[in-house]
């Protein structure tokens, strides 16, 4: 039952995240964005670790990132017919910074 959960928690981030995101950047402009971060976020938050719909095991916490991230390239690659290869190197960029911010934020807390 857990797995389902999981799995419904994340594509509802996701879905959410592509459903409403750009809808309140082109109503609202740039406070659109902080407002959808706030509502979306915040929302899925709520859902996924207020409500447990996401099944939190061990110390990472970077569920509600990886659903979006899979959801939202998934769905750019398949639906909207991105290009997977420039997808895929902003990928890796982003997870060589996720490194590097926690190896320094981790060498300044803890050395």
């Amino acid at each position: 039952m857990w797995m389902i959960s999981t799995f419904a928690g994340g594509f509802i981030f996701a879905f959410m995240i592509r459903l409403l995101w750009g809808k309140f950047v082109e109503d609202w402009g740039s406070i659109g964005g902080w407002m959808a971060a706030g509502v979306i976020v915040g929302t899925a938050w709520t859902l996924n670790h207020g409500v447990g719909l996401i099944y939190q095991s061990g110390g990472a916490w970077i569920d509600m990132a990886f659903a979006a991230f899979s959801g939202l390239f998934l769905a750019s690659a398949i639906v909207d017919g991105d290009d997977m290869k420039k997808g895929l190197v902003n990928a890796v960029m982003g997870i060589i910074g996720g490194i590097l911010g926690g190896f320094i934020l981790y060498s300044l807390m803890f050395h």
